[in-house]
């Protein structure tokens, strides 16, 4: 912990900060906030009800507004801190007519509820109060959900997409890789250039080509279909390959000579050795099917298939979308692709450090 804080609090100009320290402490915290803020801001928002997503200006922090309970009136009233003759006194709101408040106040009800007289009622402009309001989590947002959404079915058909789908582009790849890194072949570098090429191509272009192979396929309404198209991926291609290309061919050489298959020498040698880039695939791999949206909301039409992400769209309605639900489904879909990318993401430097380095 001493190094840790030592490496922290350390300064290029030794006892006094230098202008490099403060850039650099300046440039670190501008890209935490950045990339940390919407995500602490997404969370935050998932405690809000639906009016208080709505006010202006925003606030960070959910607050509610405290309420009492007066005898008379079948609802709680809304707290305000009000001055009346200099004195700062907190009342209770029994009812807005335009820009004018009624309260009352809750130590000392009106006998009749029903008709207060003028002197037990305040009136007072609604500028001049100032709402009493706490820190409230609005739990509900969590809660009710998962009693009208299906979000065990669609959890559960989520996670057979992203494991399935996952484990199959990393076979998929890996033996694409590994012809293209340690076998000699003529056209080899032109079957790389064309792989890599179709980086280029928008996903927007090929959406009917291979939807129509699905549907010829049968595979509509199924969650092969969502897993197959997706499966070979180029930027896979290339990273395990340029990873692939800084293990040594002496040692895939000796194994030959021992007699080792090449099937033996992919699946026990290389695959080993190139732990870290699968790992860095097997992220980029769940953090793709995982959000993916657009495909599986084409192929799927029956609710009972829907991935999560399709799922949340049944919050939309006609006339309104009912945010607090979304942003509170929204953070628990988050929470199994953190927890694999908090368990892989210490092969990350390594994987992409080392790719392209010839060994």
């Amino acid at each position: 912990m001493s190094t840790l804080r030592n490496f922290l609090i350390r300064k290029r100009g030794g006892s006094r900060i230098d202008i490099t320290d403060a850039l650099t402490y300046l440039y670190l915290a501008v890209g935490t906030l950045v990339m940390f803020g919407p995500v602490l801001w997404v969370v935050l928002s998932s405690f809000k009800t639906q009016a208080q997503l709505v006010e202006f200006p925003p606030r960070l922090l959910p607050y509610a507004q405290e309420t009492i309970v007066v005898d008379g009136y079948d609802e709680p009233l809304p707290l305000y801190r009000v001055v009346v003759d200099g004195e700062e006194r907190v009342l209770a709101q029994i009812r807005r007519v335009g820009i004018e408040a009624h309260m009352i106040d809750p130590e000392n009800p009106p006998a009749d509820p029903a008709r207060p007289t003028d002197a037990e009622r305040i009136r007072v402009n609604i500028n001049d109060r100032e709402p009493i309001e706490r820190l409230s989590l609005a739990l509900e947002n969590y809660t009710e959900p998962l009693e009208k959404f299906r979000f065990a079915t669609y959890l559960k058909n989520s996670v057979i997409v992203t494991t399935v789908a996952t484990i199959i582009t990393l076979v998929i790849n890996s033996m694409a890789a590994f012809a293209l890194s340690k076998y000699r072949f003529a056209g080899r570098d032109a079957v790389f250039v064309l792989i890599i090429a179709t980086l280029m191509i928008p996903i927007s272009v090929i959406l009917v080509p291979v939807f129509l192979v699905i549907t010829q396929l049968n595979m509509n309404n199924t969650l092969w279909g969502v897993i197959i198209p997706g499966a070979a991926t180029p930027t896979g291609v290339f990273l395990l390959r340029q990873y692939m290309l800084t293990i040594p061919d002496e040692l895939l050489e000796s194994a030959r000579i021992d007699g080792a298959s090449e099937w033996r020498i992919y699946w026990q040698i290389v695959l080993p050795l190139a732990r870290p880039a699968l790992a860095v695939l097997a992220i980029f791999s769940v953090m793709w099917r995982w959000n993916d949206f657009l495909w599986p909301l084409i192929v799927l039409s029956r609710s009972e298939l829907f991935t999560l992400q399709v799922g949340l769209n049944a919050f939309q309605g006609e006339l309104q979308i009912q945010w607090h639900y979304v942003l509170a489904m929204t953070v628990l879909t988050l929470l199994p692709i953190t927890a694999v990318f908090a368990f892989l993401q210490r092969f990350i430097t390594t994987g992409i450090a080392t790719t392209g380095l010839k060994g």
